[in-house]
């Protein structure tokens, strides 16, 4: 009994991984692109870089079918650019 619900735990964790990350993919190019069109490049090019380098990642691990770790790195992605428009947005508001 507990092998049968061991390998359904596992087939149903597995069947989260194996289907590319399209959401997480699109929301990381949306972010990026919202910090690029705030000038975030002036600000905070380092971190808006580390975003477009997550998405590279993601991009090429996609090619390989290795969509869990895609995923994080698209999630990473996201979070970097966003961080790279609340840095630019911070930074223009305390500038007016």
């Amino acid at each position: 009994m507990i092998r049968v619900f061991a390998t359904t735990v596992v087939l149903l964790l597995a069947g989260c991984v194996t289907s590319p990350p399209v959401q997480e993919m699109s929301d990381a190019r949306q972010a990026i692109a919202a910090a690029e069109e705030a000038n975030a490049e002036k600000v905070a090019a380092d971190t808006l870089a580390d975003a477009r380098r997550f998405l590279a990642e993601a991009e090429r691990q996609i090619q390989e079918q290795a969509y869990g770790p895609a995923r994080m790195n698209a999630v990473r992605a996201k979070n970097r650019a966003a961080l790279a428009l609340r840095t630019t947005q911070e930074r223009n508001a305390s500038d007016n």
